[in-house]
């Protein structure tokens, strides 16, 4: 499962908790991804008993892993670092991998990329990016952070990351990629072989428009899940009453 800018400690936030948690009950899922924005207003995480801790509560007992990508609001206190420091999150730095049985995932801090000075930082992870997913073994590689390559949400699509991601995903074969920061659900067509996710919808809503690129948006409370398989990865995006409102599948290359 995947959720993101939910760290509001809201109804909304709970409402989609507790759909999620129905869902772990008939579908198991060993780990959830949250594409940043985890603690309203600064990321500080002297609250983070009231927007993770206390939400989740009933998927961290149930041993569900939450592996963290930092959101634009979570550099706002110390930069974020007492996050990447929280073990609850599973961050291993500011960007780093994991791999899940067929499936190496990717979490990249995509604020270096819109910071200005941070340039060299930025210039940095994304050479790391590059010899990780050479190295990659694995069927399926899936890279999530914060910011939207392509989106249309009331941010929109950020130009640094259309420059820079899309060809090393195209290079190393990156079927999907996972953001928030636009508060609604949104997939793309595939763009050289690329699916773009935007699961911002976890806890607060903001219009949608619709883009040549665009196969679906809604803006309405939920998360997306993913069921995966040896020759296909299907997408799922359910809202805050557990109904699939879409669908689809990226096909094994």
């Amino acid at each position: 499962m995947a959720i993101g800018d939910v760290g509001t400690g809201s109804p909304e936030q709970y409402a989609v908790a507790q759909a999620m948690m129905q869902r772990q009950q008939i579908a198991p899922s060993p780990f959830a991804l949250l594409a940043g924005d985890n603690i309203y207003d600064r990321g500080e995480i002297g609250k983070i008993h009231q927007v993770f801790e206390q939400p989740y509560a009933e998927l961290l007992t149930q041993g569900v892993k939450f592996y963290a990508a930092l959101g634009n609001h979570d550099v706002g206190t110390n930069n974020g670092e007492d996050e990447v420091a929280y073990p609850g999150y599973n961050m291993s730095g500011r960007y780093y991998t994991f791999t899940q049985q067929s499936v190496q995932f990717f979490a990249l801090d995509t604020n270096q990329a819109i910071t200005r000075g941070a340039e060299s930082l930025w210039a940095e992870q994304l050479q790391w990016l590059r010899t990780e997913l050479q190295r990659s073994r694995q069927l399926w590689k899936v890279v999530f952070a914060h910011h939207p390559v392509y989106s249309s949400g009331q941010h929109g699509s950020t130009a640094i990351l259309i420059e820079d991601l899309p060809p090393i995903f195209a290079d190393y074969d990156v079927r999907l990629y996972i953001n928030g920061h636009d508060h609604n659900y949104e997939r793309t067509v595939p763009i050289d072989g690329t699916t773009y996710i935007t699961t911002g919808n976890g806890a607060l809503l903001r219009p949608v428009g619709s883009s040549d690129w665009t196969a679906y948006a809604s803006s309405q409370l939920g998360y997306t899940a993913f069921e995966v398989y040896s020759d296909r990865f299907v997408i799922q995006a359910i809202d805050s009453n557990n109904q699939i409102y879409d669908e689809a599948s990226i096909v094994s290359a």
